[in-house]
């Protein structure tokens, strides 16, 4: 392979990495290539030592999601982290896929019911006064806000769960592609 095709497939397989950080890759990748013909290797050698450039963009574009949800943990890094992980190989979207989409189901749903027990909780405090309530306007105040408050507890434990989640994922991947790593290896003949 010449360096031209490994820099072009390199370049296509990180496509949806931010700009800067691909760029970044490729001058490394450039100088790799340099080093190599300075040392009197030919490009072919070179590209061989450097590996298959479709999986080094599948694993490099893992570890910049992994990077980004460990600076940013918000939900756009944690899908980014996840969709990376489940990028690295497609036996693992049939194991992993499944499970990931019921527990973000879930979790989704779970947020979808703290949210409606707030907005009851809302309308309990604001109309149980003018409702005539037993106990009073007092007891109508008191059940409002016990329910708002109940589903924020809810809310931040599911936030909780949502990043153990994204962190269980982070870690399988590194471990399994930790195991597989050298059986992806190219075997010296």
């Amino acid at each position: 392979m010449t360096r031209t095709e490994f820099m072009s497939r390199l370049k296509k397989g990180l496509v949806g990495m931010p700009t800067s950080a691909a760029a970044e890759v490729l001058n490394d990748y450039e100088a790799h290539f340099d080093d190599g013909l300075a040392e009197g290797r030919s490009e072919a050698e070179v590209a061989e030592a450097l590996g298959n450039p479709d999986r080094l963009a599948r694993e490099l574009k893992a570890e910049a999601g992994i990077r980004r949800w460990h600076q940013e943990q918000n939900p756009s890094s944690a899908t980014a982290a996840i969709l990376a992980v489940l990028g690295l190989g497609a036996i693992d979207i049939l194991f992993l896929l499944p499970l990931l989409m019921s527990l973000i189901g879930v979790i989704l749903g779970g947020y979808a019911a703290a949210l409606g027990l707030f907005g009851g909780g809302l309308g309990v405090m604001l109309a149980g006064p003018f409702a005539s309530p037993p106990g009073g306007a007092v007891a109508a105040l008191l059940a409002g806000l016990g329910l708002m408050a109940a589903s924020v507890t809810v809310a931040a434990i599911l936030t909780v769960l949502s990043i153990w989640l994204v962190n269980g994922v982070v870690w399988f991947a590194r471990l399994h592609y930790r195991l597989l790593k050298p059986a992806l290896e190219p075997q010296a003949s």
